[in-house]
């Protein structure tokens, strides 16, 4: 049996220990809140960033298209290339991502406007009207807008149509490169010769960000001008847009 001098001991040194044991358990705690609070704040940035910018960016690319549209009702002359509201609207059917207005530049105060741009360096983009060139497009494959979210549904074939006032430009997509180095600017050139391609044409390139939320790599898409034509009274679209 224990004596009285050490059960006495015994017991003051009982409150110290459930005190220590408590001080954890505390601490525990608040970690544990921390822990919460930090992950209901990375929820509301990804809602915020895959969500609620494409609502705002919509928004905002919406009456941008109506004010060129409306516009274009208004001039009965030629369009004329605009590099400031918009130059005409990209359609891509097997993306599922309606008219698509197209701006000058793929600087993010551009595109996340919820648009494509036309790239004016490392090699300024051609225009659909020339005679040669490739019209080099970018846009967000998420947040603000994410105009080419679904450019992996693009399969060789498959119509790219753009739009301006008096014109459309129907182009069929001949290759694909689901992968490649945010630095391979080669993709841009004039003659994209990584698409195969080896002399001058009328092509069209789009570029985005690849895999799905990451800017790692870039996925390409490519395609040739197969015909023209001009748009009538009513704006009918050409049949692959029908």
């Amino acid at each position: 049996m224990a004596s009285t001098t050490e059960q006495d001991e015994q017991t003051a040194t009982r409150p110290a220990r459930q005190g220590g044991r408590g001080s954890i358990a505390s601490a525990i705690s608040v970690f544990g809140e921390l822990l919460i609070t930090a992950g209901l704040i990375l929820g509301l940035f990804v809602v915020y960033s895959l969500w609620w910018t494409n609502v705002v960016a919509d928004r905002q690319a919406s009456k941008q298209g109506d004010k060129i549209r409306d516009n274009w009702s208004h001039s009965g002359s030629p369009g004329a290339l605009n590099t400031k509201d918009g130059i005409g609207f990209l359609h891509v059917p097997s993306m599922k991502n309606g008219e698509v207005l197209v701006k000058r530049g793929t600087s993010t105060s551009v595109l996340n406007g919820g648009v494509a741009g036309y790239y004016v360096k490392p090699f300024k983009s051609g225009m659909p009207a020339d005679r040669t060139g490739n019209f080099t497009l970018a846009a967000h494959r998420d947040g603000h807008g994410a105009k080419f979210h679904n450019i992996d549904k693009v399969k060789t074939g498959d119509p790219v149509v753009f739009e301006t006032k008096d014109t459309w430009y129907v182009y069929k997509v001949f290759k694909e490169l689901r992968q490649t180095s945010k630095y391979d600017v080669k993709v841009l050139q004039p003659v994209p010769k990584e698409s195969g391609k080896t002399k001058p044409g009328r092509y069209i390139t789009l570029t985005t960000c690849t895999p799905v939320y990451t800017s790692r790599y870039r996925y390409i898409v490519w395609g040739e001008l197969v015909r023209s034509e001009k748009v009538n009274a009513k704006r009918t679209p050409p049949a692959e847009l029908r």
